[in-house]
């Protein structure tokens, strides 16, 4: 098997398995998951939540979450932080694609590649990992059913 066509089923594998860790999200309007993989190990996991302490509830009385809710990608990085691992060289999946202020963290801890499911209504967060140089790569996992 080609290594693209490996990193691709790879690639699927670990987006789904994003996708099932966002389920642990208690938030109400969208729940997103991330997956943080280096050398073919889980190194740290993540879903969009209140912190550690608070109550389980995301959205306010109006349905808009609440400003403290952390993203996925920025609790998986939290996470690697209190850790002995590293995140350099490190891929991570997250069922949508960062925003901006989750992009300057993927750039700032050395994770040098980014697998997303959907697109956030806005852009601005892949444009900032591309000009970073960290590569980019949608994978939609309802067009074809592949592996």
């Amino acid at each position: 098997m080609n290594e693209n066509r490996k990193q691709n089923i790879l690639d699927r594998r670990y987006l789904r398995m994003a996708r099932i860790w966002a389920e642990n999200s208690y938030c109400k309007r969208r729940q997103v998951g991330a997956l943080l993989v280096k050398d073919g190990a889980i190194i740290s996991d993540g879903f969009n939540g209140t912190p550690s302490g608070f109550e389980n509830v995301c959205e306010d009385e109006n349905n808009a979450s609440k400003p403290y809710v952390l993203h996925a990608e920025a609790n998986a990085i939290t996470k690697i932080a209190r850790s002995s691992q590293n995140s350099d060289g490190a891929t991570l999946y997250v069922t949508a694609s960062p925003c901006i202020d989750c992009a300057k963290l993927i750039i700032q801890c050395g994770i040098s590649r980014v697998v997303y499911g959907e697109n956030y209504r806005l852009d601005d967060g892949i444009r900032l990992l591309q000009r970073a140089g960290i590569e980019t790569c949608y994978v939609n996992l309802d067009d074809d059913g592949q592996q």
